[in-house]
């Protein structure tokens, strides 16, 4: 919890505000403006969405969009991480926690490409447990909007994304030559890839649900301070994983190759 904790930038910063406007009260105050004043500028600038954005975007432009001219696939793999688990308890429907996009794009696809395979591959994350997984979840609003087939594979034992890469590749077993999309958060596709092809499954980046702009050197401006402080998580969680499955050999490159 604590390594959780330390990982979020914006927390630690605020710690080290806090603790070095405690600082100004003892006979340690020299000191205090050497913390208080980085790292309120630190908070400044993720607020303002610079942090994230630079974060991000840096994750998001390493695989591009495909046009809409791409080759028909073979099959289509979602990941999931789309579905808030816990979130429909009180009203008994379904919400989204965040990257919807995983979910709505595959529904374009499919209409688009109506012989390729459709896997979904999302368990349970959490820890209490889930009245339902997310590979559920997402049946439900895939069958209310007429895309869920006879032949479409729900994956629902994966807990992550080497739980969901190995399980699908054996659900699906690819075969040499096919070509599968892979449908994630533009942020979280490189660690995807990465891990796909350390399973020998071979797939093809289709990213959504971009949260930074296009040009690196031109920021947005997030309309809500909790959207930057989000991005800026999010984009240090993918960051420290890269480098965390990289160096215990669960990926073979810490920057996949588009």
């Amino acid at each position: 919890m604590i390594f959780e904790f330390l990982g979020s930038p914006w927390r630690l910063a605020l710690l080290i505000l806090a603790f070095g406007a405690a600082l100004a009260y003892t006979r340690f105050a020299k000191w205090s403006r050497y913390l208080t004043t980085p790292s309120a500028l630190l908070l400044l600038l993720m607020a303002f969405g610079l942090v994230g954005h630079m974060l991000a975007i840096s994750l998001e432009a390493h695989f591009p969009t495909q046009p809409d001219d791409i080759e028909a696939p073979d099959g289509i793999v979602v990941l999931g991480g789309s579905v808030g688990e816990m979130l429909g308890d009180r009203s008994g429907r379904i919400n989204f926690a965040m990257a919807a996009g995983r979910v709505t794009t595959p529904i374009e696809l499919v209409r688009r490409f109506p012989k390729a395979k459709l896997v979904f591959t999302g368990g349970s994350a959490s820890v209490d447990g889930s009245p339902v997984s997310e590979a559920q979840a997402v049946r439900q609003i895939w069958r209310a909007v007429g895309v869920d087939r006879r032949d479409t594979i729900y994956e629902d034992r994966s807990r992550d994304i080497l739980e969901s890469a190995a399980f699908t590749r054996d659900l699906v077993k690819p075969m040499k030559g096919e070509r599968w999309l892979l449908v994630t958060s533009a942020m979280h596709m490189p660690l995807a890839i990465g891990v796909f092809r350390k399973a020998g499954f071979p797939v093809i980046a289709y990213p959504v649900d971009f949260r930074a702009s296009g040009d690196f050197w031109r920021p947005r401006v997030p309309e809500y301070t909790g959207e930057a402080i989000a991005t800026v998580d999010l984009a240090t969680h993918e960051w420290l994983e890269l480098l965390t499955y990289r160096l215990t050999g669960k990926t073979d490159s810490l920057f996949p190759a588009p």
